[in-house]
């Protein structure tokens, strides 16, 4: 990676086997400091990366559930946005969730996508980074492991209860109703999971997340907008199922707005436009060999 004035050279065969960067100073040569380094993008090692996302995620699963169940102030919160979503006009999710329940087919494929490819697509696209976008990988995966971070505060601040959950509503819980394998909160896995933890949503903020990466850095048009239109798909079926409000998904896109704050902060670009490889470390020897074909010594004063 090149850093101030430094330049790619090209070690010979014997040496190395891949381009990397080689410092054409001295001073550049003894390497930038902890922070620099840590903010550099580097190819990422496949068991440290598969360590870090599982621990991640059984942490996020932790902390999340841990959240006390505050089953009056979810209610009552679910009620006040309720109220709100109204005063705007946008109080439709009921309606939505009755007339896709009316399809016994479309239910109970969206029933299914809700429980799984929240998983899959973004497990799915942190894959396809890892393999032909390494130089953008941390960069973006961090921006990922933020905007779910955040989410944690949220799930611990401002409890809600998911529409099906309210009191004197017409909302129908599809899971329940169709005995599908779906919602965490629904039938026998309701015990495993927060029920009251609706706000914000993490189907859209993850959803989003993969389908602005696809968008940005697929080649291919129809995969391209297969990115677009994948959180759309995600929005209406949350909503279908009546585990989420419009604004769940408001606070989703925050949080990832968050997310891609840190990592413009962290890395002082967004993620995409990092190169899109980046180089692997020079072994300390290789980079003596190249000093001393240049006239340096180990020793050379800094300037």
């Amino acid at each position: 990676m090149p850093m101030g004035d430094s330049t790619v050279t090209s070690l010979d065969d014997r040496e190395q086997t891949t381009q990397t960067a080689v410092p054409d100073s001295p001073t550049a040569a003894n390497g930038p400091g902890l922070l620099r380094r840590l903010r550099t993008p580097r190819r990422p090692r496949l068991w440290f990366e598969i360590v870090l996302i599982a621990v991640s995620y059984w942490t996020y699963s932790l902390i999340r559930n841990a959240v006390p169940e505050q089953r009056g102030q979810a209610l009552r919160n679910a009620d006040w946005l309720w109220r709100m979503e109204h005063h705007l006009g946008i109080a439709v999710e009921e309606s939505v969730n009755h007339a896709v329940n009316s399809v016994t087919w479309l239910i109970v494929g969206m029933n299914y996508y809700y429980a799984t490819l929240h998983f899959v697509i973004t497990l799915g696209v942190l894959v396809w980074l890892y393999r032909s976008h390494p130089g953008r990988y941390a960069a973006t995966r961090l921006v990922l492991f933020a905007t779910t971070g955040v989410a944690l505060v949220g799930y611990y601040l401002y409890p809600l209860a998911p529409p099906r959950l309210m009191n004197g509503s017409t909302f129908i819980d599809t899971v329940m109703v169709h005995q599908t394998w779906g919602s965490m909160a629904s039938g026998d896995l309701k015990h495993m999971s927060n029920q009251y933890a609706a706000m914000p949503s993490m189907h859209i903020g993850w959803s989003v997340w993969c389908g602005l990466t696809i968008f940005a850095l697929a080649k291919v048009p129809w995969v391209r907008v297969l990115g677009l239109l994948y959180p759309l798909a995600t929005l209406t079926v949350i909503v279908a199922t009546a585990n989420h409000f419009w604004l769940d998904a408001v606070g989703g896109l925050l949080c990832l707005g968050f997310g891609f704050a840190v990592a413009r902060v962290w890395y002082g670009t967004l993620p995409y436009e990092l190169p899109r490889d980046a180089p692997r470390v020079v072994p300390s020897q290789a980079v003596d060999r190249v000093r001393l074909r240049r006239g340096w010594s180990r020793s050379s004063p800094r300037p």
